[in-house]
């Protein structure tokens, strides 16, 4: 065995190792990145065809993306009101990031993963999801559970979310440290182009939305005590939203709370249904979150080409059309309480201090492989350096930027409420088609309103 072996160069050897090493990856975000994948998916959501085919994402549940595929797949199925087949996909999702919180040790496959993404890039290594991304996931998955009419169901999500929300603040900051001693002057740059981007919005994990979501669940399914506690945190991120004023004055009026008379100095007294009226509650999702970007960098280490792919995202001038609610006799006009996109561009910029550890061993490990090569050639004399050529070129083809983002959630969520007399009303946002709804007395009418842009989906329940 020996001896068949002098007779292959190294370089051989290790082109033919790297070949194995890439025919064992999954296929997907390793050559093809992420957001082409799932855009004709979200073309499909934006299309007037009532369904959308999810054979073919489905699939990839099993694979190494396996826990991004079950959330788009959920969403995509919650999107077109399918909320028991979304359901069963956001528990696939759920059981996938259980399985990373249970791994006492690294596991033969992850280290398998970590080794592979040294050679080729980022996306070989398992998907988990950033904070918000599972925080939503269990936002969404109690709202499935309340169109499913399964009340109890929905609870056990909504704490689920609310514990998410604390866990990640404190993995965050016990997090800062590390950061700060692996930032340089290339990173801070980037954090201080994603941190404009960002806008007001500091962090991945205080989200708005959920709170908002989580406590207007408890109110609706008659915990008003948490429901006050969720609004009030909702109201410390996104303080302007006149809607959650408003929900704060009332709950400390019916409470009795001793924030009532601050409460209603700052904001008015509590506006209260009038007999025989009811109310509606309207969550408007507009648009789609942005897709990451690859910021690409060339250069040599001892005359061999290397290149470093970072994620990034590019700023945007354009924003959400504000949502104008015809049909309840007055414009109604809903009020942002969270942007996902600016949850996005956090997230990523409190990963990149980590993600240029990555980077620099990649570098290195491509750096000595390329060197183990061009040795390789000088010592058999070859005339043509093939294997440091391969190495050049294996490099660059397979140095991608990790791309991967649950991208079939919303850019931006808004909320509204108001009080109506019982009866019936053919709602619309903008151009979009007309709705029916039914507000009851004394009841509530849950409106989930969401925009893809083309078009406009309306769900409601009554509670």
């Amino acid at each position: 065995m020996k001896l068949c072996t002098d007779l292959i160069p190294r370089s051989t050897i290790i082109i033919i190792l790297m070949c194995l090493t890439l025919s064992g990856c999954a296929f997907n975000s390793i050559f093809i990145n992420y957001p082409s994948q799932i855009a004709p998916y979200k073309q499909q959501l934006n299309s007037p065809s009532p369904t959308v085919n999810l054979e073919e994402i489905v699939k990839e549940i099993s694979s190494n993306d396996g826990l991004l595929y079950a959330q788009e797949s959920g969403r995509i199925a919650q999107v077109n009101g399918q909320f028991d087949q979304s359901k069963t996909y956001y528990q696939q999702a759920i059981s996938a990031y259980k399985a990373f919180d249970v791994q006492a040790k690294v596991s033969v496959s992850d280290m398998g993963a970590k080794a592979s993404s040294l050679l080729l890039n980022d996306n070989a290594i398992p998907y988990r999801g950033p904070g918000y991304e599972r925080i939503m996931l269990h936002q969404y998955q109690a709202l499935n559970y309340l169109f499913a009419n399964d009340a109890q169901g929905a609870m056990v999500e909504v704490r689920r979310s609310n514990e998410l929300q604390a866990s990640e603040q404190a993995r965050y900051q016990k997090s800062q440290k590390s950061v700060q001693s692996m930032a340089n002057g290339t990173i801070n740059a980037e954090i201080d182009k994603l941190g404009k981007a960002a806008g007001t919005v500091t962090s991945s994990f205080l989200n708005a939305y959920s709170y908002y979501t989580t406590g207007l669940l408890y109110e609706l399914l008659g915990e008003p005590n948490d429901a006050f506690i969720d609004y009030r945190k909702a109201a410390q991120i996104s303080p302007d939203n006149p809607f959650l004023q408003q929900d704060l004055v009332r709950l400390a009026k019916q409470l009795a709370m001793p924030q009532y008379d601050e409460f209603k100095r700052r904001w008015g007294d509590a506006t209260l249904a009038k007999a025989g009226q009811g109310q509606i509650v309207m969550l408007i999702e507009r648009g789609f979150v942005p897709e990451k970007q690859s910021l690409t960098v060339p250069f040599t280490i001892d005359g061999n080409w290397q290149t470093i792919s970072l994620a990034t995202y590019q700023a945007s001038g354009r924003q959400v059309a504000p949502t104008s609610i015809q049909g309840l006799g007055t414009v109604l006009e809903a009020a942002p309480i969270a942007n996902i996109d600016a949850l996005a561009i956090n997230a990523l910029k409190e990963d990149l201090p980590a993600a240029l550890v990555r980077q620099a061993l990649r570098v290195y490990a491509k750096a000595e492989m390329a060197q183990s090569v061009r040795s390789d050639s000088k010592r058999r004399n070859d005339q043509i350096d093939a294997g440091a050529i391969a190495m050049q070129i294996f490099n660059v083809v397979t140095e991608q930027a990790d791309r991967r983002s649950w991208l079939t959630l919303p850019k931006q969520a808004q909320i509204a409420r108001q009080y109506l007399d019982q009866g019936q009303y053919d709602i619309s946002l903008g151009n979009a088609q007309n709705t029916k709804i039914e507000v009851k007395a004394d009841k509530t009418t849950l409106i989930w309103i969401i925009d893809t842009g083309n078009r406009t989906r309306f769900y409601s329940i009554i509670l």
